[in-house]
């Protein structure tokens, strides 16, 4: 391979690894916003 072919691969994989951690972060941060949501919730229900 052309040292111009491995930049390029190496070029694509970093974009789609960004892009994965990106999509996985977001899906972390939005399932811990929920968790908390029903966790105050249920803490908010026992103490009524």
């Amino acid at each position: 391979m052309a040292k111009q072919d491995i930049k390029k691969l190496l070029d694509q994989a970093s974009s789609a690894l960004e892009t994965e951690y990106s999509i996985q972060a977001n899906s972390i941060k939005s399932d811990l916003k929920q968790f908390k949501t029903k966790t105050l919730d249920k803490i908010s229900k026992t103490t009524l």
